[in-house]
């Protein structure tokens, strides 16, 4: 079930929503609901994983708890940790790497060693991190035990963060789930994030996902135009953005109505001047996430040892190109946001002063470069899409199809590009300031936004192009 599909919308939610505001005094009920209409949400699409999610929603419950004992006693407490690595990353493993490794064993050693063929549970590798993170927490004393078992499931399986994020901590939602209030406020400025979220993804992921699918698809032989080779790229670069980011807002707007607060996950990346200050800006939660778990353990920059600063970065953009997916592809791709993060921090890229267009262009290239990489299916499909980006394709610079996608998607690509920037974020601020301009606002942004609702309904009942691009966390 998807944030944006009918049965979510029109049933689910609704739904859900009735049954929580009858709740809405009684905290362990509302908390019961919620469990149950996140393992319903979650069991919708293959109703066997769901067993997947209790399981670790039930080894980490309990990990967790000896976690804490042996942090109290002072034993075992590494022996404790070393477990549920094992035992979360392993389950991820049999998942989602499992058929990878034997197919590149095939091919090296010419075996025929039977795959699996497991399907991949939505949302894995998001909430066996969140998991992780909780039992880890414990251990270190950043956060507390949770001995109540469906306080522990609410936070893994919660349906709003369950399958794109962005990635909580425990320490963080604790109190809201032991006690929280709702107010009026809440309610609509989360309502108006969901269809902000809504609008991004059905509105503008969508249509560029039409645009980049059918580019990518139709010139896999590598004699695309290099015209349209770019409009591909950008088509996608722009779609990940909007479905990434969409869906963060989503979740954000859900968790207001219903009483919790989620940080920010997306701030404008693209803007950025930097391959640094970009990963400042994109998927925050799941960067923190590796910086708090694998890259400050490891030592970070602490040593003052560029060679072990270097193999950490480089030990972490390796977990990070491997936690996007089963391919060589999400490899390279970190290995290339590695090369250029080293050659940032060699050149003290970020401290310069000036050129701030240069280093945008610089910054939004190999961004861009860096998607298609990402979304290929494997590397001679990148490489020869690359090839083609930079006139090497044999197809000539210009294509009718070129003018044919501005043509019929234009209005979207410059949408696009006004809303990476943060236009809306100062209008917002002199608004603010304005009491006038903030008392029409109040009343103009709801509806506003539910002219965003009608528009993407009209979409969706059309039954209009919906990818979800999630499938492979």
């Amino acid at each position: 079930m998807l944030f944006s599909s009918n049965i979510f919308l029109f049933y689910f939610l609704p739904v859900v929503l009735i049954l929580y505001y009858l709740l809405r005094f009684n905290t362990p009920a509302k908390n019961g609901l919620l469990l149950i209409a996140s393992l319903f949400f979650y069991a919708w699409g293959e109703p066997k994983f769901v067993l997947v999610m209790l399981f670790s929603i039930f080894i980490n419950y309990v990990l967790a708890l000896f976690a804490d004992r042996s942090r109290k006693t002072g034993k075992y407490g590494k022996l404790v940790i070393t477990i549920a690595v094992i035992l979360n990353i392993g389950l991820l493993f049999i998942f989602k790497y499992l058929d990878f490794m034997l197919r590149n064993i095939n091919e090296v050693t010419g075996k025929n060693l039977p795959l699996t063929n497991l399907a991949l549970p939505i949302g894995i590798s998001f909430f066996t991190f969140q998991a992780l993170s909780y039992v880890i927490d414990v251990y270190r004393g950043d956060g507390e035990v949770q001995k109540n078992p469906f306080y522990v499931a609410l936070y893994i399986a919660f349906f709003p963060q369950l399958i794109a994020g962005p990635i909580v901590r425990y320490e963080t939602i604790d109190e809201q789930i032991r006690n929280r209030k709702e107010t009026w406020d809440m309610f609509c400025v989360g309502t108006c994030r969901f269809l902000a979220g809504l609008g991004k993804k059905v509105l503008l992921s969508n249509n560029f996902a039409i645009v980049a699918d059918h580019i990518f698809d139709s010139y896999q032989g590598g004699s695309c135009p290099l015209s349209l080779a770019w409009l591909g790229s950008v088509a996608y670069t722009l779609q990940i953005l909007y479905d990434f980011s969409g869906y963060s807002d989503m979740a954000i707007g859900l968790g207001l109505m219903f009483g919790f607060k989620f940080e920010e996950n997306f701030n404008y990346p693209y803007i950025s001047r930097s391959i640094g200050e970009f990963w400042r800006r994109w998927h925050i939660s799941l960067g923190t996430w590796f910086k708090e778990y694998i890259y400050f353990p490891l030592g970070g920059s602490r040593s003052g040892n560029m060679d072990k600063t270097l193999r950490n970065m480089l030990v972490v953009w390796l977990f990070t190109g491997i936690w996007h997916g089963a391919e060589w592809t999400f490899l390279v791709w970190g290995l290339l946001n590695y090369a250029a993060l080293v050659f940032e921090r060699f050149t003290d890229f970020e401290k310069r002063q000036g050129h701030n267009v240069l280093k945008w262009v610089y910054t939004m290239f190999l961004v861009n470069l860096g998607w298609v990489i990402f979304r290929a299916e494997n590397l001679v499909y990148a490489g020869n899409f690359i090839k083609c980006m930079f006139g090497f394709g044999g197809a000539g610079i210009w294509s009718d199809h070129t003018w044919m996608y501005l043509k019929e998607y234009g209005i979207f690509f410059l949408a696009g590009a006004i809303f990476c920037l943060p236009i809306g974020r100062r209008m917002n601020y002199l608004i603010v300031k304005d009491k006038v301009s903030h008392r029409l606002m109040d009343v103009l942004y709801p509806v506003l936004m539910m002219v965003v609702f009608l528009i993407c309904i009209t979409y969706l009942v059309k039954g209009s192009y919906n990818p979800f691009i999630y499938f492979n966390f």
